[in-house]
């Protein structure tokens, strides 16, 4: 629902502060309309279906995968299209990768969302109502995680963000299980470092030297690697929270041994921790290291002292993969 004009909704009929409230403790735990909640006045409720629709965001499609990841193709009132992913891991964690934005205006050239025309800015509701509708559609079990690592660059948007995040509590996601992405867009990294709000910061790095990066991801160009490991670095020593560096692993572009060398050395070791992505096709032209390139990187890196991970994909038969959400507008 649209909780903006819930407020106004409710105020002009002059209804008391509290009921704002009300509704929303509803949808966080799971109702499928105002007709479930009865705790608000009959008439009330049927006012509301008419002035205000619960549900704003249209389902347009539904992709499942094998491993039980599911993904909503969204579109909004104004018919901007979003994707959605649920994923599902063996040891009963249901983490969400939500959207900030429809599409993107930073054109990182492995990532096939970057080849979406950008549409703008997801207001508050229309990210949580990604999280109500992917809850609601994959069995109403309780959500654990939550990322910020769909279609957008959250720091173009990070007050509505960050707003999320001060929901998303209330759907069971704690604030230290989100993580809030970014290409390296040093106002936003400056401001999550000065919120009072204790998510994880993720960083998407993909090259350990700047003529690379820039290559792979323009922005580069206007805020520099080196830059942009200085922001990262003071959020770690104003926020005590590692980051999480993500490194997409390209065959013959990013994944040689002497390049995980540069990647250590350019690391603080305390304040990041690197984890490694398998390249998830797309229609670009790259190609995904070979898995034995993956952990020889890997090696390369703890042996200088920098802890590293391997993601584990989810998703990628239905593209849902990380790098592979996109829709024509």
């Amino acid at each position: 629902m649209d909780l903006v004009a819930l407020k106004e909704a409710l105020a002009q009929r002059e209804q008391p502060a509290f009921r704002l409230g009300q509704v929303w403790a509803w949808a966080a735990r799971g109702a499928g309309g105002y007709a479930e909640m009865t705790d608000l006045p009959r008439a009330l409720r049927e006012e509301l279906e008419h002035a205000v629709p619960f549900w704003r965001l249209e389902v347009e499609r539904e992709s499942r995968a094998r491993d039980g990841t599911l993904k909503l193709l969204m579109r909004t009132a104004d018919e901007r299209p979003i994707e959605a992913v649920l994923m599902r891991f063996g040891d009963g964690r249901r983490s969400i990768c939500l959207s900030s934005q429809s599409g993107c205006p930073l054109t990182c050239r492995f990532c096939a969302t970057g080849s979406m025309r950008f549409g703008r800015n997801l207001s508050v509701s229309e990210m949580l109502e990604q999280a109500l509708a992917l809850r609601q559609r994959s069995g109403g079990g309780a959500l654990s995680n939550a990322v910020f690592m769909g279609m957008g660059e959250p720091m173009l948007n990070l007050e509505n963000v960050l707003e999320v995040c001060r929901r998303l509590p209330d759907l069971g996601i704690t604030h230290r299980r989100i993580a809030v992405s970014t290409v390296g867009w040093i106002p936003g990294i400056e401001q999550l470092a000065q919120s009072d709000m204790p998510v994880r910061l993720a960083l998407s790095l993909h090259a350990p030297d700047e003529a690379l990066r820039t290559e792979l991801m323009p922005v580069n160009e206007r805020f520099p690697l080196a830059d942009v490991l200085a922001a990262c670095r003071d959020f770690y020593a104003r926020r005590h929270r590692r980051v999480f560096v993500e490194y997409v692993m390209l065959a013959g572009v990013n994944d040689r041994y002497e390049q995980a060398l540069q990647l250590a050395r350019i690391l603080d070791h305390e304040a990041f921790t690197v984890n490694l992505i398998p390249y998830n096709p797309t229609d670009g032209a790259f190609q995904g290291s070979s898995r034995g390139a993956i952990d020889a990187f890997r090696g390369a890196l703890e042996a200088q002292g920098v802890r590293a991970t391997v993601r584990l994909t989810r998703g990628r038969e239905i593209d849902a993969a990380c790098g592979q959400l996109a829709v024509s507008a």
